[in-house]
């Protein structure tokens, strides 16, 4: 989920009014440079090196995160490269089992349940709100699974409402009903004819949330734990609706210089994204629910063929080279290949998961302050260029 300044908490949170969420561009300037011949290909020891160097520089420039952690993994094989520091009172450093907010990363979950259950038949791509939720506007009711997974369904984005906003402003811990979070956009018409273009919307995935309920009877944490959390081992991850971080964390920061960083990890209560972004993770668990995720192993080849039909449009932020769109899914096409994958930003956080479409490859990618084009777009053109220097670097041939 995004959450931009003027939901941030804490002193410099109320400082402005978020501007509205609306459609990204297709790519911005990459700045990095042409691949490199198979003869000019550097050796093992050299390209970890320059993937340490990038990372430093990165944390480094000014308004950088103030940490940083990818972990690269190719089969058996997994390289972890840090930067900076996970807590800068302690001066700690990152680790792969370190907590963190995934933000709208969260959103390829949701899609992971929800496609889990049109592998077993209790959901259709084509069901409607209309079927499953009727206590939502008549107006939305023609919104099919698809279009909300594709954020092609119109839905107005409830964190966008200024009720919602306010509330967040006055209370940034406040707890929200998360099942009544669109309430917040009730009275809002449709953006636009449902299916008839690409507007990335939060209210999208907690509509698939609810549709997932209601055709189960099963709450959304225990589909999370039963569709995703077990099958793909994945033992540090959690929905919470609270604020708290559980420990070790990686801290996330507020960085507006010249002011020093301001930790704003707990700043937030998680109920009032749930689906949409709420999601506390790891690098490590998160490097094995995109292998599996982006490997089709949830579900099989029929859905996984749904879920790759690419339109235009990126993740929030957008993630490396060329997006498309597929169902809570996107493709990043970069100079050295393709690799499937989502990103996500909120106070504190920025993610980028990404994996071949088979899954053995994969690049967890997170950095401790958001990144955004509203907030940074300058260090968002740089750190995507950085994101293609790894995805380069996972897509080559060790040795």
């Amino acid at each position: 989920m995004r959450l931009t300044s003027s939901h941030r908490p804490a002193r410099r949170v109320l400082r402005s009014r978020r501007a509205a969420v609306s459609l990204i561009a297709a790519c911005l300037a990459l700045t990095a440079s042409a691949p490199a011949t198979a003869a000019t290909h550097p050796g093992p020891a050299d390209a970890d090196a320059r993937l340490q160097r990038l990372l430093d520089e990165l944390v480094r420039t000014p308004g950088g995160p103030p940490g940083a952690i990818a972990v690269l993994k190719e089969g058996r094989h997994t390289r972890v490269v840090r930067a900076g520091v996970a807590d800068l009172e302690t001066g700690r450093r990152p680790q792969p089992q370190d907590h963190m907010r995934i933000a709208s990363t969260a959103k390829a979950f949701s899609g992971a349940v929800a496609l889990s259950l049109v592998q077993l038949g209790d959901l259709r791509l084509d069901d409607t709100i209309g079927r499953w939720l009727p206590q939502l506007p008549d107006a939305w009711n023609a919104v099919t699974l698809r279009q909300l997974l594709q954020h092609t369904s119109g839905l107005p984005d409830y964190t966008e409402s200024p009720e919602f906003l306010s509330i967040i402003q006055a209370d940034p811990r406040h707890h929200f009903d998360s099942r009544r979070l669109l309430d917040f956009v009730a009275d809002r018409p449709l953006r636009f004819p449902p299916g008839s273009r690409y507007q990335y919307s939060n209210s999208d995935n907690i509509a698939v949330a609810l549709m997932a309920e209601a055709a189960t009877g099963a709450r959304y944490e225990r589909l999370l734990a039963e569709l995703v959390y077990r099958p793909l081992d994945l033992r540090r991850t959690s929905l919470p609706q609270g604020y708290r971080m559980p420990e070790p964390y990686l801290h996330g920061y507020d960085v507006a210089p010249p002011a020093p960083p301001e930790d704003i990890s707990e700043a937030l209560s998680m109920s009032g994204v749930w689906a949409s972004g709420g999601i506390v993770s790891t690098p490590a668990d998160l490097t094995r629910f995109i292998r599996g995720y982006a490997g089709g192993s949830l579900y099989g080849p029929r859905v996984v063929r749904e879920q790759r039909r690419w339109i235009p449009g990126a993740s929030e932020p957008a993630g490396p080279g060329r997006n498309s769109a597929g169902l809570a899914l996107f493709r990043y096409e970069t100079r050295c290949g393709v690799v499937l994958g989502h990103t996500g930003n909120t106070p504190g956080y920025t993610q980028l998961i990404a994996a071949t479409p088979d899954g053995r490859r994969s690049l967890t990618f997170s950095v401790t302050r958001q990144i955004n084009r509203t907030q940074a777009p300058e260090l968002l053109e740089r750190l995507r260029a950085v994101q293609e220097d790894f995805v380069c670097a996972l897509l080559r041939k060790r040795g």
